[in-house]
């Protein structure tokens, strides 16, 4: 999979060096052993504005294939990461986030409260995963084995899905 990732962190704590960011080095990690480039991560306070700006800033322009964010799903108040990427998204993906939040209630069933988006934003793909490493790294496992795919398509590849 040689394609160009870019891990976002969504943290208050993290942005303000309070909290060691533990889950973008364990996706960091997963999405290196697929082949995947890190071209970028960064750590951002749990602010609507700052977090679309660097979702465009890294979409926009080709400079990456996949946006992982991690953090800020869920419903407390500061929780604005799905709304931040909703608001960048040309097209979403929901089946994506569907079976993230199918496969985790089996785990957790504080994963019902996750408000979680997948989508596309220009030729780029957004996934919003949960801030624990755990939580992260289980969601991304659900849907690795589409990312090529879903990326090779979003860059315009035509062949038939069942070939």
């Amino acid at each position: 999979m040689g394609f160009k990732a870019v891990i976002l962190t969504i943290s208050d704590r993290g942005s303000r060096g309070e909290r060691k960011d533990t889950s973008g080095p364990e996706i960091a990690g997963l999405l290196r052993q697929t082949g995947m480039e890190i071209v970028g991560q960064e750590i951002i306070p749990d602010e609507k504005e700052l977090i679309r700006r660097a979702l465009i800033a890294w979409s926009d322009g080709d400079q990456t294939d996949l946006i992982l964010t991690t953090g800020g799903t869920g419903v407390s108040p500061r929780d604005v990461t799905p709304d931040a990427t909703q608001e960048v998204l040309d097209r979403e993906i929901p089946g994506m986030a569907e079976e993230m939040r199918r496969r985790s209630v089996a785990i957790t069933p504080r994963a019902m409260i996750s408000r979680a988006v997948a989508g596309i934003r220009g030729r780029t793909l957004i996934i919003n995963l949960p801030g624990s490493p755990k939580g992260a790294t289980e969601n991304l496992a659900v849907v690795l084995p589409a990312l090529a795919h879903t990326i090779e398509k979003i860059k315009g590849d035509d062949r038939d899905c069942a070939s």
